[in-house]
């Protein structure tokens, strides 16, 4: 299982580049997987639903099954937040993990950056970006990607992967 992160700041189009790069990487064969990470506290169940109640009730996991997917919700309670590595031995087996946020891990990761929104490059800051993808060419010691061409943005991941 190969493993291939993105980082930037928020709105720099971390996730609609994910969204392009997805079905680039299923059509050719790969199966892939993703994790988000989140700074913040999020929720994926509403107030009211059965699992909802069951996880307020202090179920410290609910999982969801139908015929179409599941969903498995661990509630930490006060546990430290699980490392990146932890969280990729769940997976089932895949191709490619692509990994949205976890900044200061370890695996090779795209920096997103829109010069637009007034925001610094984290690179290099010892992140582990090795490459740039904007939306405006910026010179650095590593490539500069497109951020409007996914098709070459797929390209240098796979062949950064040896995939």
């Amino acid at each position: 299982m190969k493993v291939f992160g993105f980082t930037g700041y928020s709105n720099s189009g971390k996730t609609t580049l994910i969204e392009q790069l997805i079905p680039r990487f299923t059509r050719r064969g790969l199966r892939v997987s993703l994790i988000k990470h989140a700074h913040h506290q999020f929720d994926i169940d509403r107030p009211g639903k059965d699992s909802f109640r069951h996880r307020e009730a202090g179920a410290s996991e609910v999982m969801l099954v139908s015929d179409q997917r599941w969903v498995l919700m661990h509630e930490l309670r006060g546990e430290p937040e699980p490392s990146l590595e932890d969280q990729l031995q769940r997976f089932s087996a895949c191709d490619l993990v692509l990994v949205e946020g976890y900044k200061f891990s370890g695996i090779p990761k795209i920096e997103v950056h829109r010069p637009a929104n007034g925001k610094p490059l984290l690179h290099p800051q010892g992140l582990n970006i090795i490459a740039l993808a904007s939306d405006v060419r910026i010179e650095l010691a590593i490539p500069w990607l497109d951020l409007n061409d996914p098709g070459a943005v797929a390209d240098f991941i796979l062949n950064t992967l040896e995939l």
